[in-house]
């Protein structure tokens, strides 16, 4: 997420070119660089990312922790949603991305299934992903989807559950991105779980978050979809509503691999990152991000030193 909020028109190009790379197959080779699988043989390991700041953000540290111990990366940021970069994964044509476990699970793996849990959703994952890919350590850092309200208009509907909107919705806009209103943690089980129904749905691209958050204070949207490490939540004393039936699952930081392009070295420096990544580490960054407009790449270093990654 490095200051860059790009349009859904780049990110659709981007993914095109991904798919048309990706080829129909589980071999080593490696589409996006021409060459073999990579992280043991020289090569470059390409990193990737979705298309929304704060996975871009997750997307440099790990290209830098890869770099630090010697490995060759590829960035490839920006990508789009999940539904686009999913299967660039399984294929090959992305070797590493930093993913979130619970919405991977619910979104990618498996949308039937109810575990809530770091430690339940990353069984499942590893029971359930193609023989392609892995999981590696989950960081305690964690983003949340949320549905979020200004003060004054928990205040005036008397809001603090998602169940309290119930008798709202129908005459409210929820703005997010385009992929919530079809999610099973977003429009769909906003409705099955709590019968929670917006009258009309405001899509944005992921990357739209400042546009989303003028769109909620203007109060052209009463309900937004606010990643729950977004600073302006604290700033603004915006109110996240409780979710007591965990539609938002866990969304641990979790680096998502394709084998073949990663050695155990690789792996070593993933996993190094989760176990230093902490949800308040990952808010002061989006802080230098979003407000201070610090650059993502300076960002990942300063913090990667401060966590003694980097030298």
């Amino acid at each position: 997420m490095r200051g860059m909020y790009r349009g859904a028109a780049f990110g659709l190009i981007t993914a095109l070119a991904l798919t048309a790379c990706g080829g129909g197959d589980d071999s080593d080779s490696n589409p996006l660089t021409g060459s073999s699988s990579s992280g043991g043989d020289g090569k470059s390991i390409v990193v990737g990312s979705a298309n929304f700041p704060e996975n871009q953000l997750l997307a440099e540290i790990y290209s830098q922790a890869l770099e630090a111990k010697g490995l060759k990366v590829t960035r490839k940021f920006d990508i789009g949603a999940r539904e686009v970069y999913y299967d660039q994964v399984v294929k090959g044509g992305i070797g590493v991305f930093p993913e979130y476990n619970g919405a991977l699970l619910a979104v990618a793996v498996d949308p039937k299934s109810t575990a809530t849990s770091t430690d339940d959703i990353n069984t499942e994952l590893k029971q359930k992903l193609p023989s392609s890919v892995e999981i590696l350590d989950s960081a305690e850092a964690q983003d949340k989807d949320s549905v979020t309200v200004t003060a004054e208009t928990a205040a005036k509907y008397k809001l603090k559950t998602l169940a309290d909107l119930a008798p709202v919705a129908g005459d409210w806009t929820i703005g997010a991105g385009s992929e919530f209103k079809t999610r099973t943690q977003g429009g769909v089980g906003l409705k099955d779980v709590y019968g929670v129904e917006f009258g009309t749905f405001q899509p944005l691209d992921a990357g739209a978050q400042a546009t989303l958050l003028k769109l909620l204070k203007d109060d052209k949207v009463q309900a937004a979809n606010i990643y729950t490490t977004d600073p302006a939540i604290v700033e603004d004393k915006l109110v996240v509503l409780e979710d007591p039936k965990n539609l938002f699952s866990s969304q641990n930081v979790t680096p998502l691999v394709y084998k073949a392009a990663v050695n155990d070295t690789a792996k070593g420096a993933l996993n190094g990152v989760s176990a230093k990544l902490t949800t308040e580490d990952l808010l002061d960054m989006m802080k230098k991000l979003v407000n201070d407009k610090e650059d993502a790449s300076d960002v990942a270093k300063d913090w990667l030193t401060t966590a003694g990654l980097v030298s």
